[in-house]
């Protein structure tokens, strides 16, 4: 057979099997690209705090609502964290006895999501945890706007009023 008839037949397998082809080629194509998630891999659930909470979200919405306070002004806010947000994961105990001791092992209960890869599975997911708070209005020298000032804060976070500061500001 010479190289001519050689190309020739090639030609004609591939005009036959050219969708065949095109459909195999893209679905490797597709495997080899990445999807963002770590196969096998168990992340710690507050991995994505990020994703879950941002703190400067929170002191933007609380700078709008304290700012309507009768009186308040335009509001900042600064606030600290002790914890972020943070899940409660499903666990799966065992426990055996032996030779005068008890052993206890405990594993987080993994949901296989398909595709080879699993997540922990959350019971509880729990917000952030507040550490202080810090108010700055022009109203603040009224004692009157100051108090509501602090008891919205404090309905907001969690914090009680001696973790929340509330200055006088320009």
């Amino acid at each position: 057979m010479s190289g001519k008839e050689w190309g020739e037949k090639l030609r004609l397998a591939l005009g036959k099997c050219k969708y065949v082809l095109l459909v195999g080629l893209v679905g490797a194509v597709l495997l080899l690209l990445p999807t963002g998630e770590k196969t096998g891999q168990t992340a710690p659930a507050a991995a994505s705090e990020a994703d879950l909470f941002q703190v400067e979200s929170m002191e933007r919405r609380l700078e709008t609502a304290l700012s309507r306070v009768e009186g308040a002004g335009e509001v900042t806010v600064v606030l600290t964290l002790k914890d972020g947000p943070r899940q409660v994961l499903a666990q799966d105990g065992s426990a055996s006895e032996g030779d005068s001791q008890t052993t206890r092992e405990t594993s987080t209960v993994m949901a296989s999501k398909g595709s080879g890869t699993q997540e922990p599975v959350a019971l509880q997911e729990l917000g952030p945890c507040y550490r202080g708070a810090l108010v700055v209005a022009p109203g603040a020298g009224d004692p009157q706007v100051r108090l509501a000032l602090s008891e919205a804060v404090s309905a907001l976070t969690g914090l009680g009023a001696d973790k929340i500061s509330i200055c006088k500001g320009k």
